[in-house]
C-alpha cells in the first residue's frame, strides 16, 4: 500500500480523497492555486504544494508541475478526482514515465473512451447498444444539415471531446442544425482543443441513466448497480439518486453486463461510469444505448457508497496499489435508496445566472455522522471498507445526511472554477424517506453573501412529477419553461408560517420590553397578532399556552426553538416540522422554507389597520436597457446606435464559464447608446445597450 499520494484536485473532491486516506493511514499532499491558499483542502492534507496563479491552466492543469511536486515531497501516487487532468492520457503517460502510479484507468482506456466518436464505435464492436447516427466527421455546416435529415429530427450535435454539459446542441429543424453547427463547434474547440462533431439520434422521453463500474488489475470488473442523472438543466445533472426508479432487476443486469463487456474490451481497471440514454417511452426497457464512458469518478458517486456500503476512493487507491477486488458481482448490496442535490452559487430567480464573490456565511445542515471517508459510523477500520457491507443505518436509523463540501465561511467562490459550494447526500430506506430528507435538510442550509440553487433544489425535491419518479432529461425545461420564481406556497405552509412570525415577533416585543430575556414560549397567551405574508393577504394568529390558532382554524399543539439574533427557527406545528431561516427587515422577516423566501410583517390588529392604507413604492422600469445578466466577455455587439430591433433580435453575444449566451432584445425598440463594445469585460446588471 502507498505511504503518501497527491491529490491533483482542489474543493470538495480534494477534502473527499484526503479523508478516506487518513483513515487507511496515508499521507496526503494537497496542490493549490493562489485562489485557494486558504481552502479547507490545503488545511486538511498533511503538506501542500503552491502550483501556480488562480486559472486552471497555470496551476491545476500543468502536469509538469504537479509532477514536481510528486517529486519534492515524495508522493508514490497521484489521486485525480474529476475535472482538470483526470481524463487526459498524457498525463498518466508523464507519470508512468516518472515512477508516479496514476490512481485511474491506464492511458489507452483513458484514450480510447475519451473521443466520443471512437468511443461509440468500441461500443458497437462490443456488443454494446448505441445511438442511431452519424460517427464521422462532419466538414461543413451543409454536411451537418444532410445527415441531420437522414438521421431524422430531432437530432442531437455534440462536440466530440465534450463532457460536463458543455459543446451540445438539440435541433428540431434544418434551421436550429444552422443556428447551431458552428457554435457547437466554437466551444469544442474553447472548451477542450477539439472542434470536432458528431450528429445522433435524439432519444424522445429520455432518461439519463449510468452504470458504475469497478475493475482492478487482474481482470475482475463488476458493476455496483445504476443511478438515475435525468434532472438536469443544460445537460448539466443537478439531481441524482440511486437507484433508478425506473429500472427493473432485469435491466440492471442486461444493462450491467454489456458495460462490463465495454470495459473489458479496452482493458479497464479502476472506478469508471458508463453513461446510458434510456428511452422512458418503451415500457419494456429495452430501449438502452451507450452514451459515453467517463473514465474517472463521478461527481455523483455518492449515491453509490450510500446503496452498496463501499467507499469508491478506497477501492480506487487499493486497484492502483495492486490489490485484487475482496468481492464478487454476487456480494455487491443494494441496501435503500440515496439521492444526491448539487448546490451550486448561481441565481435560479435571474435564468441560473453564476454567481461568484465572498461567502459571508457558510452554514451547511448537520450530518448524521462526520464524514470520514464515508463517515466515522460506516467505516471503523480500513480493513471493513474492502467488502461491501450492512450499513450501520440498517435495522435502526430510517433516514441519514451527509454533506461532502470544500468550502468554508469568508472563503471565495472563484469565477476561475467549478461553481459548486456543496453536495448534499440522503439516504433512506425508501425513495420517499430519502427526498423528504432532502426536504428537511435543503431548509437547514445557511448561505449568504452570494446567490445559490437551495431553493430550486427543495422545489425539485417537492415537485409532484418528480416524487412520482415518472421524469426525463427535459424535466426542467418542461416544468419550468418560465423560470423559476419559488416554490408555492401551500394552504399548510401559509398558516405555519403565520404563526412562527407571530412567534418570533412575540419573543423580540416581549426582549425589548424587557418581560424575559430567554423567552422560549410566545406570551402573552390569548393576544392576537396579524401576520401579512408577502404583502398580500392577512392571517390572524393566536397562541394560547400550547397550542396555536390561525385564522380560526382547529386548535394545533405549538413548540418553538429560536431566540433574538438566531437564524434557524425550528419548530414543530401540529404534527409537521419546520425550519426556517430568518432574516430581519424593520418591522418585516424574511422567512426562507420549503423553496422559497417570503416576506412576513407582524402587526397588532390597530397596526394592520393603519397599514392597509399604506402606498406601496412602484419599481423602476429598467426595460430600456439591455443589462448585462452575469459577470462575463462582451464576445460581439450586433447592433449600433440608431439602429432599430425587433423583439427576439440577437443584441451581443458574452461568454461566461466557457459558455456562449446570446442576449436579445425583449421588444421591439430604437437603439439610444451602446457604452460596451465588443472585447470589454463587464459586470452583473452593467448596461451593454440603452435604448430609445
Amino acid at each position: 500500500m502507498f505511504s503518501k499520494i497527491l491529490i491533483a484536485n482542489r474543493g470538495e473532491i480534494a477534502c473527499r480523497v484526503i479523508r478516506t486516506a487518513r483513515r487507511m493511514g496515508i499521507k496526503t499532499v494537497a496542490v493549490y492555486s493562489d485562489a485557494d491558499a486558504r481552502a479547507p483542502h490545503v488545511r486538511m492534507a498533511d503538506e501542500a504544494v503552491r502550483l501556480g496563479p488562480a486559472p486552471a491552466a497555470e496551476s491545476y492543469l500543468r502536469a509538469d508541475l504537479i509532477i514536481e511536486a510528486c517529486k519534492a515531497t515524495g508522493a508514490e501516487a497521484v489521486h485525480p478526482g474529476y475535472g482538470f487532468l483526470s481524463e487526459r492520457a498524457s498525463f498518466v503517460e508523464a507519470l508512468s514515465a516518472e515512477g508516479i502510479e496514476f490512481i485511474g484507468p491506464p492511458a489507452n482506456a483513458i484514450a480510447a473512451m475519451g473521443d466520443k466518436i471512437e468511443s461509440k464505435k468500441l461500443a458497437q464492436a462490443a456488443g454494446v447498444n448505441v445511438v442511431p447516427g452519424f460517427l464521422g466527421d462532419i466538414a461543413t455546416t451543409d454536411d451537418a444539415v444532410r445527415i441531420a435529415g437522414e438521421i431524422g429530427y430531432p437530432v442531437m450535435m455534440k462536440a466530440s471531446a465534450g463532457g460536463g454539459g458543455k459543446g451540445m446542441r438539440l435541433a428540431w429543424s434544418e434551421q436550429d442544425v444552422r443556428d447551431g453547427f458552428e457554435a457547437t463547434k466554437r466551444e469544442g474547440l474553447n472548451s477542450f482543443g477539439d472542434d470536432r462533431v458528431f450528429i445522433e439520434k435524439f432519444i424522445e422521453s429520455p432518461r439519463h441513466i449510468e452504470i458504475q463500474l469497478i475493475g482492478d488489475r487482474h481482470g475482475n470488473i463488476l458493476y455496483l448497480n445504476e443511478r438515475e442523472c435525468s434532472i438536469q438543466r443544460r445537460h448539466q445533472k443537478v439531481v441524482e439518486e440511486a437507484p433508478s426508479p425506473f429500472v427493473t432487476p432485469q435491466m440492471r443486469k442486461a444493462m450491467g453486463e454489456q458495460c462490463v463487456a465495454l470495459a473489458r474490451a479496452v482493458g479497464y481497471h479502476s472506478a469508471g461510469t458508463v453513461e446510458l440514454i434510456v428511452s422512458g417511452a418503451d415500457p419494456t426497457g429495452e430501449s438502452f444505448y451507450f452514451l459515453e464512458m467517463n473514465t474517472r469518478l463521478q461527481v455523483e458517486h455518492p449515491v453509490t457508497e450510500e446503496i452498496t456500503g463501499l467507499d469508491l476512493v478506497e477501492q480506487m487507491i487499493r486497484v492502483a496499489a495492486g490489490e485484487k477486488l475482496a468481492f464478487t458481482q454476487d456480494e455487491v448490496r443494494l441496501d435503500g435508496w440515496s439521492v444526491e442535490t448539487r448546490v451550486y452559487a448561481e441565481d435560479p430567480y435571474r435564468g441560473f445566472l453564476p454567481s461568484t464573490g465572498r461567502l459571508v456565511r457558510y452554514a451547511p445542515p448537520s450530518p448524521s455522522h462526520a464524514p470520514e471517508g464515508l463517515g466515522e459510523g460506516m467505516s471503523p477500520s480500513a480493513s471493513e471498507q474492502v467488502l461491501p457491507r450492512p450499513l450501520p443505518h440498517a435495522g435502526r436509523e430510517q433516514v441519514r445526511t451527509r454533506v461532502d463540501d470544500g468550502v468554508f465561511e469568508g472563503g471565495e467562490v472563484s469565477m476561475f472554477y467549478d461553481p459548486m459550494i456543496a453536495k448534499l447526500i440522503t439516504w433512506g430506506r425508501t425513495r420517499e424517506a430519502a427526498i423528504d430528507a432532502q426536504v428537511e435538510a435543503l431548509d437547514a442550509f445557511d448561505i449568504g453573501g452570494i446567490s445559490h440553487n437551495v431553493d430550486f433544489l427543495s422545489a425539485l425535491m417537492q415537485h409532484p412529477r418528480f416524487r412520482s419518479g415518472e421524469i426525463t432529461t427535459g424535466f426542467i425545461a418542461e416544468e419550468y419553461p418560465d423560470g423559476f420564481t419559488g416554490a408555492p406556497l401551500g394552504e399548510a405552509l401559509t398558516a405555519d408560517l403565520s404563526a412562527i412570525a407571530a412567534f418570533i415577533g412575540t419573543v423580540h416585543e416581549a426582549r425589548a420590553l424587557r418581560i424575559d430575556q430567554q423567552l422560549s414560549r410566545p406570551a402573552p397567551a390569548g393576544r392576537d397578532h396579524v401576520v401579512r405574508l408577502d404583502g398580500g393577504a392577512e392571517h390572524r394568529v393566536r397562541f394560547m399556552v400550547d397550542k396555536v390558532v390561525v385564522d380560526e382554524g382547529e386548535p394545533l399543539t405549538f413548540d418553538a426553538d429560536y431566540l433574538p439574533g438566531q437564524r434557524l427557527v425550528r419548530a414543530r406545528i401540529g404534527h409537521r416540522s419546520r425550519t426556517v431561516l430568518v432574516a430581519r427587515h424593520g418591522r418585516s422577516w424574511a422567512m426562507t422554507t420549503r423553496g422559497a423566501t417570503h416576506r412576513a410583517t407582524v402587526m397588532t390588529p390597530q397596526v394592520a389597520e393603519l397599514a392597509r392604507h399604506m402606498i406601496e413604492k412602484i419599481p423602476p422600469d429598467l426595460s430600456r436597457f439591455l443589462l448585462a445578466p452575469m459577470p462575463g466577455l462582451v464576445t460581439r455587439l450586433d447592433v449600433k446606435t440608431g439602429d432599430k430591433v425587433e423583439a427576439g433580435q440577437p443584441i451581443a453575444v458574452m461568454e461566461a464559464m466557457k459558455m456562449e449566451n446570446i442576449l436579445r432584445a425583449e421588444k421591439a425598440a430604437t437603439v439610444k447608446a451602446t457604452p460596451v463594445g465588443a472585447g470589454e469585460s463587464v459586470a452583473v446588471d452593467q448596461v451593454i445597450v440603452e435604448f430609445e
